[in-house]
């Protein structure tokens, strides 16, 4: 091929420049070759160029120069100090020697005055004394009347204090290096002010950094920039304040009315979604909205913000079928997470009940840590209380907590078989079910006082008074809407039915007071409104039933009322029928359950409807 078609950016025999190229202009191949190549050349060049290669120079500062600025330091300060010494020692020195110089001037006028009086006494005549007798008295007597300066008008002391034990440990700890695993691509914001701001108020909006899996990065100090850019093309940075948990709160104002653009950048990445376009309204101007009604929460990093999010899902548990689970189309709102995992205050390794004090206070029983431990509604930690042992006002695995309208902490004790009662403080009161419970799991207390206790081993509900009498007790082993198999927590709603989850029975089973069944709802699966090993329930103010579906990594609420049907009521005096499938248990032989407590999981709360629910969280 000797031939080149530009038109058809192909080489060519000659044949073909003749034939089907014969009309358009070909050029000799070698003439074009070399411009490919310079062409092909700089592409090469600008892809290059596109990898983006990070470069740790230019992200971290060089140790070895850091160190080189530090000795110079020192040199310095020893300089400085080497000065001061020698100024120091000058001062003092010249003092010395003009007091020394007064006292041999006086010396030397002494043995001047007492040589000349010993000649005169000893070689002088009779006249001569005399002579010479009043000019030496005075001369004497006025020597002796003199002060000298005997003692030393400066110190010896000058000693060089060092604080080497705290600079080395200084040194041993200066510098950090601050990094995170956040990418931009996978970094979502959230909040009204992406939306649209009000004209002269602030608005914000939240940052929630993810690493490229998308994973919630957990650690702040991320280089995250903001700016807003107005109508008439006006630039303003957006503050940034980070909350040192991944996520960041930016607030800004708007001046003038009109569609502004908010740029978020990360990394020098815009995050997903930037720039956005927001829509700044006067107040006067803002359109009605279902929006405005919803209660605005607080987080503990600042006034507004609030991160929203979809639940993360786990991998699927050993009770999961492995099916397609349908999506949940509600987004939640995670007001704030509190601790982490390990074994200091405010850290859980096995966290299983949880309860809100009307205090103003969150009460969590951390299992493993053998140990009890109180919040804040803001998440601040105030202190712990329990020890491992199988004494009274000891905990062996502490599972559910409640707290009732005296303060008082009541606790679940799984293995001591009996539950506790504590002090708002923390302190031991009483113990309550010993002898009767076998494996207590959740506690709930009712509206007339009396403490609720789900007996996971056993699979009953005991009902009993503060001072551990009991009131009664209902369920048994079975599938039956009256018995449980391997029962978890229970809640008590405002008409004080007592709500119960049915773990391996996948349902929750709601009951009155006196322990008649009322109505049941869930079934085993992953649909809307089934559950998989149901373990946490709550009930809000509203009557709305929350379940912390376990199987399923996820937080269901049923309204209440929806699709109940209940139970017909037997006649007054009437007992239950008998289940044929399980026969009644007597007061104190119960049988053991034989399945085991599922893995307890972190919590989720929501402040604002006094409800708590696990979180399925690992």
């Amino acid at each position: 091929m000797e031939f080149y078609c530009e038109a058809c950016e192909t080489a060519m025999c000659g044949e073909c420049r003749a034939g089907e190229h014969r009309e358009h202009g070909t050029v000799l191949l070698r003439d074009v070759v070399e411009q490919h190549k310079a062409a092909l050349q700089r592409q090469l060049e600008a892809v290059r160029g596109l990898r983006g290669e990070p470069s740790s120079r230019a992200a971290v500062g060089s140790p070895g120069a850091i160190a080189l600025d530090l000795e110079q330091a020192l040199q310095q300060r020893k300089q400085a100090l080497v000065s001061d010494l020698e100024a120091i020692c000058g001062a003092k020195q010249k003092v010395l020697q003009t007091q020394l110089d007064t006292l041999r001037q006086g010396q030397e006028h002494i043995g001047s005055s007492c040589s000349f009086a010993e000649q005169a006494l000893r070689l002088g005549s009779a006249p001569e004394v005399l002579l010479v007798r009043k000019h030496m008295r005075e001369r004497l007597a006025a020597l002796a009347a003199q002060a000298f300066p005997e003692r030393p008008h400066e110190n010896a002391q000058l000693e060089l204090v060092l604080e080497v034990d705290g600079l080395r440990r200084s040194v041993l700890n200066l510098g950090a290096l601050l990094t995170t695993s956040a990418t931009a691509h996978e970094t979502v914001a959230t909040g009204e002010g992406l939306r649209q701001a009000l004209v002269g108020q602030p608005a914000s909006l939240t940052v929630t950094t993810k690493d490229k899996d998308g994973r919630l990065v957990r650690t702040g100090s991320a280089e995250l920039r903001a700016e807003i850019t107005g109508p008439d093309g006006a630039r303003l940075p957006v503050p940034v304040v980070d909350h040192k948990n991944g996520t960041y709160e930016l607030v800004y104002t708007a001046r003038t009315e009109g569609e502004l653009l908010l740029s978020v950048l990360l990394y020098g990445q815009p995050v997903r979604g930037s720039p956005f376009r927001v829509r700044a309204l006067r107040p006067g101007d803002l359109p009605p909205s279902p929006d405005d009604v919803k209660r605005r929460v607080k987080s503990p990093g600042g006034p507004g913000s609030h991160v929203r999010q979809k639940a993360v899902r786990r991998p699927s548990s050993m009770y999961s079928t492995g099916g397609k689970r349908k999506d949940n189309p509600i987004e939640d709102e995670l007001v704030f997470r509190v601790g982490s995992r390990g074994r200091e205050k405010g850290e859980f390794t096995n966290l299983q009940g949880v309860s809100a004090a009307s205090s103003g206070r969150i009460v969590v029983a951390d299992s493993n840590n053998q140990c009890i431990q109180v919040f804040s509604n803001e998440g601040q930690f105030k202190f712990r209380f329990g020890v491992r042992g199988r004494s009274p006002g000891q905990l062996q695995r502490p599972t559910g907590v409640a707290v009732d309208t005296n303060g008082d902490i009541i606790v679940a004790d799984y293995d001591n078989r009996w539950v506790s009662i504590f002090s708002p403080e923390g302190k031991f009161k009483t113990k309550i079910g010993a002898g009767r419970l076998m494996g207590p799991k959740g506690v709930a207390v009712d509206r007339n006082g009396h403490i609720i206790v789900v007996d996971n081993k056993s699979c009953c509900v005991f009902t009993f008074q503060p001072n551990g009498k009991l009131v009664g007790r209902f369920g048994g082993r079975g599938a039956t809407d009256r018995h449980f198999a391997g029962p978890h927590f229970v809640a008590v709603n405002n008409k004080n039915e007592i709500v119960v989850t049915d773990f391996h029975n996948h349902s929750v089973k709601v009951y009155s007071a006196d322990g008649e069944f009322l109505f049941k709802f869930g079934s085993h699966g992953e649909g809307n409104g089934q559950f998989n090993a149901p373990t946490g329930v709550a009930v809000d103010s509203n009557g709305n039933i929350i379940v912390a579906d376990w199987g399923n990594s996820r937080i269901q609420v049923r309204k209440p009322g929806a699709g109940t049907r209940r139970a017909p009521r037997p006649p007054p005096g009437a007992a239950h029928p008998p289940d044929p499938t399980s026969p009644p248990i007597p007061a104190r032989s119960l049988p053991r359950c034989s399945t085991a407590p599922a893995p307890s999981c972190p919590i989720s709360t929501r402040l604002q409807s006094h409800c708590m629910a696990h979180r399925a969280w690992h």
